[in-house]
């Protein structure tokens, strides 16, 4: 199971290998590596598939600081250069789309392409402060498994949640939401919801940028994606039918089909 040291943190990651270009997937907060399974798999037999976890998230080791956009952004560059992987694809998913823009703005010699999933360049409306708060506390002291209930509602769409053929993969990301470390993930929690804009950073990035937005997200409503691409000049938007906030796990084809686009780009 390889590992990193870097930049103060133990980083968990995974690495297919291989001569071709690499892709670089960077998750999404209560998530892990593995919600890209789908790509993975599609890219592997073309590309170098990087995942990783984020401090304190995943396998990744708990850290008591360095939760922060600026210092994840830090942690994936020294990754990216340890591994020799850049320039890279950069596929970012909500906290990881958030690492993405800054790493694209500040790093440009590290991203070749960037793809942008479920996310926002702004800071988290104050009205949603008290309720996050709440779940941190919530999972801190109770544990994850007391916020798991809401937290599916926040992460997937209606169209998943109640598809009755989709019912061992909802287990599956239950457990897997329940099982994070609760120091780790409450920790993240906090930074992330604390965030400042990087609104100001997104006339800087100058690659290939391909946005995805899932038309039943709730965390992050696609509007929040429509002003990103208003922003960089040349991304492309496209909005996933029948996707919440997860999409990589709930809509890979039409993801996939993003991530092929936005590569053939660069």
């Amino acid at each position: 199971m390889p590992y990193a040291d870097l930049n103060g943190a133990h980083i968990h990651y995974t690495d297919t290998g291989g001569d071709g270009p690499a892709v670089v997937f960077s998750h999404g907060l209560l998530h892990h590596g593995g919600m890209f399974a789908a790509q993975v798999a599609h890219l592997e037999d073309r590309f170098r598939v990087i995942t990783f976890d984020h401090r304190g998230q995943g396998k990744s080791g708990v850290t008591e600081g360095g939760y922060d956009l600026d210092t994840l952004c830090e942690d994936a560059a020294a990754l990216i250069s340890h591994l020799g992987a850049g320039p890279c694809h950069f596929v970012g998913l909500s906290m990881g789309g958030m690492v993405g823009m800054r790493l694209a703005a500040r790093r440009p010699e590290l991203v070749r392409t960037m793809v942008l999933l479920n996310t926002s360049a702004e800071q988290e409306p104050a009205s949603n402060l008290p309720k996050y708060k709440l779940m941190a506390f919530c999972a801190r002291w109770l544990g994850l498994g007391s916020v798991v209930g809401g937290a599916m509602k926040s992460m997937f769409g209606e169209t998943f949640l109640n598809d009755p053929d989709r019912s061992q993969e909802r287990a599956y990301w239950r457990r897997s939401m329940a099982s994070g470390n609760r120091i780790g993930v409450t920790r993240a929690v906090a930074a992330v919801f604390s965030r400042d804009s990087c609104e100001a950073l997104l006339g800087q990035i100058d690659v290939p940028v391909g946005i995805g937005a899932g038309a039943e997200d709730v965390a992050t409503v696609p509007e929040k994606s429509e002003r990103i691409a208003a922003e960089i000049t040349g991304a492309e938007l496209v909005i996933f039918q029948g996707a919440g906030h997860s999409s990589t796990i709930e809509t890979p084809d039409q993801v996939n089909a993003l991530i092929d686009a936005t590569v053939a780009r660069g």
